[in-house]
């Protein structure tokens, strides 16, 4: 028997940490190299003090993909992770209306009669349709599509009737609704995304869909704590985290990655490099000049970007009576998207996320007070924003508009403690290309086979995991790229002849999405 190939993996985001352990568990010896002193990338813990923050993923769906995960590796995710299902899934602020989302489908469709009446058909036309069409994009999210002859599959011909890949998301809700702001309340997850959903394809419809079937989740301690179960799993197989030690350059030869410099000068050796770092910031940081040609700086630069964010993390005197997720939309929504993802203009109506897990959750904040996150999206730094002098007032415009809510008054008086991102930050401190804070848009000609590929295509023995590759951004297809990256470097492993006595021990196709 061989002895254990090694794999590397840039960066302990949430799809380096599902390779990791799916990799550690099928006995690799793994090394993950973190340059930040904490794991998780954007999806990592903020703390100040005893206050407690999600950075940035806060919205959990799907559960079951992690339990497969884990069960991968003989592992149960519930043995590291609590889970809280929310009901309300969220509030949604349309000027004095309130409209509380549930996935309770007998009441979901009477709050929407009284509210948007006349709309209650078309919400279960909505989700009879959308089931239809999950069911059949559903496998095209399992696998990878890197050739044109990925597309010549059953899977695929009985998904294209359902793709509604030219319409739009806002398109498609057209068809059910006739009241503008419940569009909004089906449409705005385009947002995860970092899109309009009046340009995102319609294909995306099935967000809101998912989050009406299946519900959303809450780990106790932060949606973090995933991050944390998984970095144990990997050290549990014998595998390594290394924190606050980044790369300088992925370490090739002869058209193949063979293992990586690491910012203090040492020299790793690997079978396999695994990047999990922001895409658009390892082409153009990790590698020597010239040597990457479809992923040139210049064609790196050329590409789409989602929108940024501008995030407050607020430790609060005091409870705060609102819903886990809330969000305040503008009063011209569709002005604000466009200023945001079209014009690249900070918009004087903004819409604002408020989450506020210490209402579902006792552990985010000391007893009597609040952990407060708010997020407002705004134009990536492609933008004409100067964040630099405009930071200040634009946190004076949020708070302003969160103190207009009567659950909110007088919140700017009872802040203890404070961190602000800008995209600037984005960018500078956490090494997001442009601030894109949902990395490369999910435009048709950035998805499936146009997307970079699982098996990074211009070296061998290196693979792509997290948002800036297929099938894209959210957590839980970052963690099925997780998935299909490390079933293409074993069956690589397999061909060549080595004996991988774990290799089978999770099947090609999980069925991460039931």
């Amino acid at each position: 028997m061989t002895s254990k190939r090694k794999a590397i993996i840039v960066g302990a985001g949430p799809g380096g940490l599902a390779a990791g352990m799916l990799l550690a568990g099928s006995e690799y010896e793994v090394t993950i190299y973190e340059k930040q002193p904490f794991i998780g990338g954007r999806t990592s813990r903020v703390e100040m003090g005893d206050y407690r923050f999600d950075r940035g993923a806060t919205f959990l769906m799907m559960p079951e993909s992690l339990e497969q995960l884990f069960a991968a590796v003989d592992r149960s995710l519930h043995d590291y992770v609590e889970m809280v299902e929310l009901d309300p899934l969220y509030r949604l602020k349309f000027g004095d209306i309130n409209f509380d989302a549930t996935r309770n489908r007998e009441v979901m469709k009477e709050r929407i009669e009284q509210q948007f009446p006349g709309n209650g058909e078309g919400y279960s036309r909505f989700m009879i349709d959308e089931k239809t069409k999950f069911d059949r994009i559903a496998p095209l999210l399992k696998r990878p599509i890197s050739r044109l002859t990925d597309y010549i599959r059953t899977d695929v011909f009985k998904a294209l009737p359902k793709l509604n890949a030219l319409d739009t998301v806002y398109g498609r809700l057209s068809k059910y609704y006739t009241d503008e702001r419940l569009k909004y309340a089906f449409t705005f997850q385009a947002k995860y995304l970092g899109m309009s959903p009046w340009e995102c394809p319609g294909t995306f419809s099935i967000l809101s869909y998912l989050e009406h079937e299946y519900g959303l989740f809450h780990p106790i301690g932060g949606v973090n704590r995933i991050c944390d179960a998984m970095a144990e799993v990997i050290q549990e197989y014998g595998g390594k985290v290394e924190t606050s030690n980044g790369i300088k350059k992925i370490r090739t030869r002869n058209g193949k990655a063979i293992g990586v410099e690491l910012e203090n000068g040492e020299r790793m050796d690997a079978d396999h490099v695994v990047i999990n770092a922001d895409f658009a910031t390892a082409m153009t940081q990790f590698f020597e000049p010239g040597e990457l040609k479809k992923y040139s700086p210049e064609r790196v630069a050329s590409k789409k970007y989602s929108c940024s964010t501008f995030m407050l993390y607020l430790g609060i005197d005091g409870t705060v009576n609102i819903p886990h997720h809330t969000i305040l939309f503008s009063d011209d929504y569709k002005k604000n998207v466009n200023e945001i993802t079209k014009l690249g203009v900070l918009s004087q109506e903004p819409s604002i996320y408020v989450h506020n897990p210490g209402i579902s959750d006792p552990t985010m904040a000391p007893p009597g007070k609040t952990a407060l996150y708010i997020l407002m999206p705004v134009p990536n730094l492609s933008g004409e924003t100067n964040w630099q002098e405009e930071k200040s007032r634009v946190r004076e415009q949020v708070l302003r508009r969160l103190e207009c809510e009567p659950e909110l008054k007088g919140i700017s008086s009872r802040i203890e403690m404070e961190e602000m991102v800008t995209p600037l930050d984005w960018q500078e401190r956490f090494h997001v290309y442009q601030g894109a804070t949902f990395n490369l848009s999910h435009s048709l000609d950035q998805m499936m086979h146009l997307r970079p590929h699982n098996r990074f295509e211009e070296l061998g023995n290196c693979w792509l995991v997290g948002g800036g590759t297929h099938p894209g951004s959210g957590l839980p297809t970052i963690w099925e790229s997780a998935r299909i990256s490390v079933n293409l470097l074993m069956e690589e492993d397999q061909r060549a002849g080595f004996i991988l006595p774990t290799a089978s021990k999770f099947p090609k196709e999980v069925p991460v999405w039931r």
